[in-house]
Formats: structure tokens, sequence, C-alpha cells
């Protein structure tokens, strides 16, 4: 299968509304053949690698238990990867797992799994090795084990994968208040669309100190936690509460599936991303929370990221960087209020952190947030400040304020909205902050699919960047935070039906495009319904781009029902010009069209109102005033197109 099929599955599920120029069906022309098109496969084909709560994960001794093996966990949200030195192999991919929930052999908390990759030469597909490893566990995937070695890890969410040289870091987000957040907390907005068996419910009669009661939910172990780490003597020897070893960066080993350290020098935070800079020497962090703050630690020598100083970035200062804290204990656990007093920008949700090797830039995406401004304020008040950016969007908006609102919107007023996000950019070399690129377009009124923009970024969360053709493109997940406002059609809207119809797509940007704006995006797949797409981590070779599709729809089929890593293969045979636009006759008469392999899109001479048609002649979507198509979702087979003049042109998808 295709990429642009097999990846986008029910694109075509929801109803349209049409107006009476295009009927509900066509007479399927026989005694002539009008104008046919072709559209040639994909270069660009997808392979499922690693499929969450199917394939087994080789497990160490646990809680007592013996080593074994057991189904991975699921949620799959980053992907890192550490190529291979020796040559044997291309390298080791690593996998996290977003989700909190007690296992008796993988761990209670998060997760993470390891697998071994090399590359068929004759069919350019990826292969998953079998090895053994120095613990004596032997298969294909494998368990990290961070019980044994650091303790339990929760929602491992984004992490680093170091261009330099393949050292991982595994991020865990959602930041923790008490045990009973680590415990049975009420996870309401975490399992609002699908309640699954990752899910668990509130326990009654709770006991924090009780070990393995039959009412503990997630992390069932909530004694105080030792801190063994003599790498760091600042907290090594002493005893914090459970919840306080979660929320850290956390280093493993890839190649032998077990956690290396807790970074605690780089201090307690809801962390999402991070990356290492060229020269191995700043780490730059991003933080998913409102207010977020953008982080950077430098090593006192180049690769050795147990000494160095940890600051926070400050936009309205002539250094930008201010140092805070990260040499003791009580500063550590309590990094945000450090942030705080040294009045740092206050940014909205920081996730992702990507590098340009080529150029050094540094970008991010702040995915966003609905109404920002009153999480802000306190902050504000005590000595935080607003990223301007927010500050000028904030005054567009209230310029364009009814009378009612005029005046009163500031980014620290509840009115303030953000629903979309961006992709940041970091100028090592100026150290100036700008915005890449701006989600949207907005919209007070989410369209119907048929009105619905062909291209339209919201909440960028997972972020890398990919050369292609020798050319540098940003890779952009989306995430959604809602379907309102446009980021999703009206018709997805789910509204109180309980249904998850959301879907994301993935998108690539080049990095050569100064202003750029959502029209400069060159869309790559959608996800299959109710998966967030994330990972997006090129392999060294950049033959392949490896994704997961997180806690898709269970109406799904198999296995796109499961949270999967999958691999699309293909991107050394592209080249800069395939993945743009064809030339077009703007001064063309009637319908003409000009199909894209790459992209699966079929690209008109001008803008204008098109209907589609199965081959018996079913109308099946309406498209309004555009002057491309989609048709990665689409099966094989025979289709036509109809202009608004009654022009019919049949298009054959190979």
């Amino acid at each position: 299968m295709r990429i642009f099929y097999l990846l986008s599955l029910t694109l075509l599920t929801t109803a349209v509304t049409a107006q009476q120029i295009f009927p509900t069906e066509v007479e399927v022309p026989t005694g002539f053949a009008p104008r046919e098109i072709l559209m040639p496969p994909s270069p660009l084909e997808t392979q499922v690698l690693f499929v969450g709560g199917v394939d087994l994960v080789q497990t160490t001794a646990t809680y007592g238990n013996d080593a074994g093996q057991t189904n991975a966990k699921e949620w799959h949200d980053f992907i890192g990867f550490t190529p291979d030195t020796t040559g044997q192999s291309l390298g080791w991919v690593s996998v996290n797992h977003e989700s909190i929930y007690r296992d008796d052999r993988i761990g209670d908390g998060g997760g993470m799994t390891v697998f071994r990759v090399n590359r068929d030469e004759k069919s350019g597909d990826l292969e998953v090795m079998d090895q053994e490893l120095e613990d004596g566990r032997a298969g294909k995937y494998f368990n990290v084990d961070f019980v044994n070695y650091v303790g339990e890890t929760g929602m491992n969410c984004g992490g680093i994968s170091s261009v330099v040289d393949g050292r991982i870091w595994t991020a865990e987000e959602w930041f923790r208040d008490n045990n009973q957040d680590i415990n049975y907390g009420n996870f309401s907005n975490y399992n609002q669309f699908d309640p699954a068996p990752v899910s668990y419910p509130s326990a009654v009669g709770f006991d924090e100190n009780s070990l393995g009661s039959p009412v503990n939910q997630g992390v069932r172990d909530l004694r105080a936690w030792a801190v063994d780490a003599p790498e760091f003597p600042f907290i090594d020897g002493d005893t914090i509460a459970k919840y306080e070893n979660f929320n850290w960066m956390v280093e493993i080993d890839p190649r032998q599936a077990r956690a290396i350290r807790k970074q605690y020098n780089f201090g307690r935070q809801g962390f999402e991303g991070g990356v290492v800079s060229p020269d191995n020497k700043y780490i730059y962090l991003g933080v998913d929370a409102t207010p977020a703050f953008f982080l950077r630690f430098t090593a006192a020598t180049p690769g050795d990221f147990t000494q160095g100083i940890l600051e926070v970035y400050k936009h309205d200062t002539e250094e930008k960087w201010v140092q805070i804290d990260n040499d003791n204990a009580e500063a550590v656990l309590h990094l945000d209020s450090l942030s705080i007093a040294a009045g740092a920008t206050m940014f909205n949700r920081n996730e992702w952190v990507a590098i340009d090797p080529k150029s050094g830039m540094i970008y991010w995406t702040e995915t966003g947030r609905d109404n920002p401004g009153g999480a802000w304020r306190d902050e504000a008040e005590a000595g935080a400040v607003v990223a301007p950016h927010h500050a000028a969007r904030a005054a567009a908006q209230n310029a364009a304020a009814t009378p009612a609102l005029a005046d009163s919107i500031t980014a620290l007023s509840d009115e303030y909205w953000d629903y979309y996000g961006r992709v940041m950019q970091y100028d090592p070399t100026t150290m100036e902050i700008s915005v890449k690129i701006e989600g949207g377009p907005y919209f007070s009124e989410s369209p119907t699919e048929a009105e619905y923009p062909d291209k339209h970024l919201s909440n960028p969360d997972g972020l890398n960047v990919m050369t292609i053709d020798d050319e540098q493109f940003l890779v952009i997940c989306e995430d959604l935070n809602g379907e309102t406002f446009g980021r999703m059609p009206a018709e997805n809207n789910r509204g109180g039906s309980g249904v998850r119809n959301r879907m994301c797509e993935l998108y690539l940007l080049p990095l050569s495009v100064d202003s750029a704006s959502v029209d400069d995006l060159i869309r790559i797949t959608a996800t299959p319904v109710g998966a967030e797409v994330t990972g997006v981590k090129p392999t060294p070779d950049g033959k392949s781009l490896l994704v997961n599709s997180q806690h898709p729809s269970s109406d799904n089929p198999f296995p796109y029902n499961h949270s999967l890593t999958f691999a699309i293969n293909g991107f050394d045979g592209l080249t800069v010009t395939s993945l743009q636009a064809p030339d077009r006759d703007a001064n063309a008469v009637g319908l003409e069209i000009y199909p894209n392999p790459t992209l699966q899109t079929v690209f008109l001479n001008r803008a204008q109102d098109v209907a589609m048609y199965s081959q018996s002649g079913q109308r099946l979507r309406v498209y309004r005033q555009v002057d491309e198509i989609d048709v990665s979702q689409l099966p094989a087979g025979v289709y036509y197109l109809r202009s608004d003049e009654g022009e019919l042109v049949r298009l054959v998808k190979q």
C-alpha cells in the first residue's frame, strides 16, 4: 500500500452539503472517451515496524517477577535513533509510551521500547533485527528497564535524540503535584475520548503508604524515594517524595535497553522536547506548560552533561540568557519559581525542539492553548514577562474586537486566544527569537468540509529537520487542542457525542522560505482517525522517515486501531521539484488538471468549483473554489472530476 491511502483511512466518512450545480450522480460516458489523466503511485511507501499492544517486548526481572516477555505498551510518542557505528546495522530505534498504568513486567508508570534495524538494500525496507543483550534478553523488541536503575517513569512523551552521537533522553511530561497524581488520579482529560486498558479508575480508600494494595493503580509503590545519583552530589542520598522522582529528562542506553540516569541537574519540569547543539555543548529544552519557559543547559565540558549551568531565556535583556540555580535539591525540585523570579519570558506550551545541523538554527513548537492569559497572570505579577509575539497578537485581537471588548484584550486577559499555535525559531548567533510559521488560518466558526481550506495548521507538536535532495525541511506534526475554530471541519466536531473523529496531518516546510505561511506547507500524510501524528525521526541514510500514530480510534481496522511506529520509505528518490506544485496554465479554458504523484495531489489550472464522482457515477465530494485536490485518501481506481461548467475528466489513480 502507498502512504497516502494507508494512513488516511476514513477521510471520506463525513457528509458534504453540495449546491445544486453538481447532481448527486452523473451518467458515466460510454459512447465516447472523456479526457483521461493518470495519477501514478507515489514514490513513497509505508512500512509498519512496531505495533503497540501486540508485539512482544523482552523484559527484565521486575518487582520480583522473572525476566520474560509481554505485550508492549501503547500511546507511542517520541522516536529516537542511535546510529550503529560498527556498520553491522543501521542503528537502534527508541519509542516512548506516553502513558501511566501498572504493569508487573514492564514496570509501573510510563515506558519505552527499543529495537535494532537494518536496511534491505534490495527492497529498500527496514528490517527489525534479532539481537541478544548483555543482560541475557534476546528477541526483536526490548522494554527499557527504568525500575531497576532509576525508578519508574511517567508519561514518556517527547525527548532528545542527539544529532551528534545518537544519545537518547526520554521526557517525563505532565507535571505531577502529589502521589495521588501518579497513583490513581482523575484522568478525565487524559482519557476523554477512548477509555481503554491503559486507563485506570479512581481508587476508594486511597492509602498512599500502602505497597501493592489492590486499590492502587498506576504507580503502586508510593514510598519515599532515596536518590542514588553520585554524579549529582547536590541531591545524591536525599530522600524525596515518590512523585518528585517524576518529571525529569532521563537518559537511556538504547543498545542495552536500560536507563542510565535521571538528569537531576536539568531541573524538574513537565519536559516535552530537547535538542543537542552540533558542538555537543548546549541542550535546549522545551516544557509543555502555560506558562512555559525556554531553557538551555551549557555543559562545562562538551558531551559531559553531568556538569554545567542551567539558564532561562529572557527576551527583554541584552544577554537574553539568565542563569538559574541547578546545584541544590530545593532549586531543581522547584525550577518554575526560579524562572519566574528571574523574570523569564513566558510561552504557551513549548513542546518539541529541533535543530538544523547545517545552519545551527533552533526550532520549537509552541502548541498553543485556547485562552492562556489567565494562566499567565500570577506569574506576570511575580516578574515573568510575556513573549513579544503574544503581546503583538493580543494587540491585533484587541484592535479587531467588538465594541464590548474594545481596549480589554491583552496577553493577560481571559479573552486572548491562541487556538492554533506556531513554530518558533531561535538564532544562536543573535540570541533572538521569532515566529517561523503561524498556525491557522483563523475561523470564528469551523467551516464545513466542502468549504475547508486545502491547508490548515493546528497545534503543531512533534518536530524535526530532514534533508531532502540536499535541501533542509522542517517536519511538522499536528496535535489538536480541540476541534472548534476551524481546527477541524464542522462535521468532525464531536461535540457531546464522545466520538473521536479527529485527524492530524504531517507537513514539510522548506527552511529556505523566510516568511513562511500555511500556503508554503507540503502535506505528506494524515493519520488514521483519532490518532495524533508524532515521532518524526529521519534515518541517518536519509531514505526513511520514522513516524508514530498515537491513540487511534479502536474502530479503525487492524493494525491502525493500535498505536504503531511506521516508516515512510523512499525519500532518497525525491527531488525538491517533485515536492512543488507543477507549472499550470492559468489562461487555459475549461478544466485542466496536473497530477503530482509525490504529493498525491491534483492541481487545477485555476480556482473553481469541482465535484468528484465514483466510477459508477455517484458523487463523493464537492470542492469549492479550490486550485488543488488531495486524492491521497482515495483507493486506486477510476474517478471522474466535473467542473462547474459540466466538463468531465476521468482520473485513473494507479
